[in-house]
Formats: C-alpha cells, structure tokens, sequence
C-alpha cells in the first residue's frame, strides 16, 4: 500500500478544459461563478484574524491573500471579457498575481474583497448569462499562455474560484477548525 501525499497546490486538481465545450458546461460554470462569493464568504466568516493569517500551505498565500486574491484575478478577467467583446482579439495585459498579494490592501479585513466579489460577480454573471453563443467564440490573447476563448476562459474561472475555496476549506479540515 502507498500512501499518496495530500497535493496541497491542486486540491481539487489542475485545470483542464474540456474539449468540447457544450453549453450545458458553461451554464454550469456560469453557475459556479454565481455561487462563488456566498460560499467564500459563509466559508471565510468564522475565522479569526490568526486564521486568516494562517497559509493554505507551507510557502503558501494566508487565507486572506487568497480571498484578497479572488476579487483581484476576477476583476482582471470581467475586463479581459468585455476587451475581448469590444475588440478584434486584443491583446491583454498579464499581471503579477504574487506582487499583488503582498500589497498592503491584501493585509486589510477580507470584507471588503468579499463585498467586491459579491458586486463583480453579479455584474460578471449577467454579461455571462447574456452572451451568445458567437460571443463565446470571441477570443483575446495572452501574452504569456497564448489565445483564449471566452467559453473556455469561463471553465477556467470557474475552477479557479473552486480550486481556492477548496484551498481554504482543506486547511479548515487539516487544522480542525470546523
């Protein structure tokens, strides 16, 4: 018998887009995204500031980088959307997400970003849920990772927002928080 060790990076796995993307997918996704800062928020609300401080992982971002964090990659990606809605395959600009975390606003109380999810996802939800199927197809390109469409670049948002609630919830788990 082998014992596997936890992958503390990718609990719920690394993202892989489905091939191909079906509308039943995107709805699901799309669904995810809705659902996203209620469960953060109900996830992140008993803890205390030393938990919130606490890294998912050794060498890894608190707690509160990573709710920090959400509103911060989300945002850049509501923008990328509406760039790639608005122009012919732009070119979007990439960002440092680990000189962003250590920003001083990502030490400040999580409300904040929650409250900038909750808003951001609603906007975010109601162009999603809008969009043709045409639309879907539209593509901006990365200057590091390459073009994207906007159905697959919902996929990848989507696990995104799960991949670091799952980081939270499991240190909640490994350190008996619940």
């Amino acid at each position: 018998m082998s014992l596997q060790k936890p992958d503390f990076r990718y609990p719920i796995g690394e993202c892989s887009p489905p091939n191909p993307v079906t509308q039943e997918l995107i709805d699901t996704w799309i669904d995810d995204i809705a659902g996203l800062s209620a469960d953060l928020r109900r996830t992140v609300a008993p803890l205390t500031d030393a938990q919130l401080d606490t890294p998912y992982r050794p060498d890894g971002w608190t707690v509160r980088q990573v709710v920090h964090h959400l509103p911060d990659s989300h945002l850049n990606s509501f923008i990328r959307f509406k760039l790639a809605l608005t122009e012919d395959r732009p070119v979007i600009k990439a960002y440092d997400e680990k000189g962003w975390a250590v920003l001083p606003d990502c030490r400040e109380p999580v409300a904040g970003s929650l409250d900038l999810l909750d808003a951001l996802h609603r906007r975010w939800v109601a162009l999603l849920r809008g969009l043709s199927r045409a639309q879907l197809q539209r593509e901006f390109v990365h200057p590091e990772s390459g073009p994207a469409t906007l159905a697959v670049t919902v996929g990848s948002y989507a696990w995104h927002g799960r991949h670091h609630l799952a980081h939270i919830e499991r240190l909640i788990e490994r350190e008996g928080w619940v």
